[in-house]
């Protein structure tokens, strides 16, 4: 773990998300001392403070099956237990999906692995945070209401708060292409949500178009988003001060990606 810490740093990055485990399966070790130590060492000469968490892809907090859900809140609370250990800022993950279930019960399935999990995530300094989605499937947050449903039912109980995905709020048909769209989206999610409740950004294009439904991210500037959204993303009031992270596919260009959204960010700095 510490050498995405590393990594960062030497890409020009002032925050990093990781991941605590392997992302791709139910089986985890806990963390040795050995990587904890490496990890306080890693973040000391780095600087870096900030640092996000993905948990794992399989975890399904709102799941109908029985045996799933009861996997995937094990596996949540491991990954949060491992966030607290390492004093990790954010714990991002996916809200879920309903399958055979309907999008009401499916939310309210998430609610209760939510606030199952409260005595817990009371403990530190980790705040949890649904990331929205594209919509595939029966994937749910796609829609800037059902993710407000599950903060309204939540934010009293523990720290809880949105990570925007900008490739997904695309595909799940918000149109951020010029900076007009970008910021009506924006004001759309403060109305619906709170801007007081968003706290990161996934920052990537997408490679399939607005409504499209579909999960692929692309590298800036080279997707169906275009620039113009990033530009004000990294210029806007309340939003350029917000740790953002790179999905994008090509992790050789990431320095570029990094150099070109500062450059953005310079233009309010002046």
């Amino acid at each position: 773990m510490h050498n995405a810490l590393l990594e960062g740093k030497a890409i020009g990055a002032n925050t990093v998300q990781f991941f605590t485990a392997n992302q791709r399966t139910w089986h985890t070790k806990p963390l040795s001392d050995e990587a904890v130590l490496l990890w306080e060492k890693a973040r000391d000469e780095t600087g870096i403070e900030v640092v996000m968490s993905h948990d794992s892809y399989l975890i399904n907090l709102g799941s109908p099956d029985k045996e799933i859900l009861a996997k995937s809140r094990k596996a949540f609370r491991l990954e949060l237990e491992r966030c607290l250990l390492l004093g990790v800022t954010y714990l991002n993950f996916h809200p879920g999906a309903y399958t055979t279930g309907t999008l009401e019960e499916g939310l309210d399935t998430i609610i209760e692995s939510l606030l199952e999990i409260a005595p817990l995530a009371n403990t530190g300094k980790t705040r949890l945070l649904l990331e929205t989605t594209a919509g595939q499937g029966s994937c749910m947050g796609s829609k800037f209401e059902e993710i407000a449903y599950l903060i309204q039912k939540t934010h009293k109980i523990l720290p809880i708060g949105v990570c925007i995905d900008t490739c997904h709020i695309f595909a799940a048909g918000y149109d951020i292409r010029t900076k007009e769209g970008f910021n009506k989206t924006i004001e759309e999610f403060d109305e619906k949500i709170g801007l007081s409740n968003l706290y990161a950004f996934h920052v990537n294009d997408s490679l399939k178009p607005l409504g499209s439904r579909a999960d692929r991210h692309a590298s800036l500037g080279k997707g169906l988003i275009g620039l113009p959204c990033f530009e004000a993303l990294m210029q806007h009031e309340k939003l350029s001060h917000m740790p953002k992270y790179l999905e994008t596919p090509d992790h050789t260009i990431w320095s570029e990606e990094i150099a070109l959204l500062s450059k953005f960010r310079e233009v309010i700095s002046k």
